[in-house]
């Protein structure tokens, strides 16, 4: 039997990305060091290690969501479960807010009138926005696909997007898809993602500006 670890509540966070860092180092693994906040949060979130191999960031990409969020950015989710994981008490110090229109009464009777998903219609209704928007996809394969083609066809053009989707059908081709645009992208490659990963990474940008509100 593995013995007991008595850590105090207030450490448990530090103590688990200690471990992290502890089997990381012993795995050989190396994660550059702006991303590591980043994928070592996921890791704490999902106790998957598999993540440090398939998390793939676009140029620049920490720092341009950062600076996105300083500047009051939005933050739309595809399910109200991401919503919920999201610091908002952080987020509204620097001046944005998380919106979550899947669960709209008449995003789903527009999607069922046009045959379409909540996701697409939500998608569309986040482009509305007159703000910058940062996309926090942890669900839905097909708000990156209505994202990517709103981009091709010059409807909208996303601040920035997280696409970490989980499942099974279009789930890969759609994480694909975003990584071809020129949209800055946090993406997880492969069929692993969800809600809460979604969630663990705005956290992570988010706290890397913890106390930065007051500069702007």
């Amino acid at each position: 039997m593995k013995e007991i670890e008595f850590v105090k509540p207030g450490d448990i966070e530090k103590r688990s990305f200690a471990i992290i860092a502890e089997e990381l180092a012993a795995r050989h693994i190396t994660i550059k060091e702006e991303e590591a906040p980043i994928t070592m949060r996921v890791i704490h979130t999902s106790a998957d290690f598999e993540y440090a191999d398939t998390m793939t960031y676009s140029e620049n990409a920490i720092e341009t969501a950062r600076a996105l969020l300083q500047s009051g950015a939005d933050i739309v989710t595809d399910t109200n479960m991401a919503k919920a994981g999201i610091n908002k008490k952080v987020l509204a110090e620097l001046g944005g807010q998380v919106h979550c229109f899947m669960a709209e009464e008449d995003v789903a009777q527009e999607a069922k009138a046009r045959g379409v998903t909540r996701a697409t219609v939500s998608m569309e209704r986040a482009a509305k926005l007159e703000k910058p928007v940062i996309f926090a996809i942890g669900n839905a394969p097909t708000a990156l696909i209505s994202l990517y083609e709103m981009i091709q066809e010059g409807i909208f053009k996303p601040a920035f997007v997280i696409g970490v989707p989980v499942g099974f059908v279009n789930v890969v081709a759609a994480k694909e898809l975003i990584m071809e645009t020129d949209v800055p992208y946090i993406v997880n490659r492969g069929r692993k993602g969800g809600s809460n990963i979604a969630a663990a990474i705005c956290n992570g940008l988010l706290y890397g500006l913890r106390g930065r509100s007051k500069e702007r």
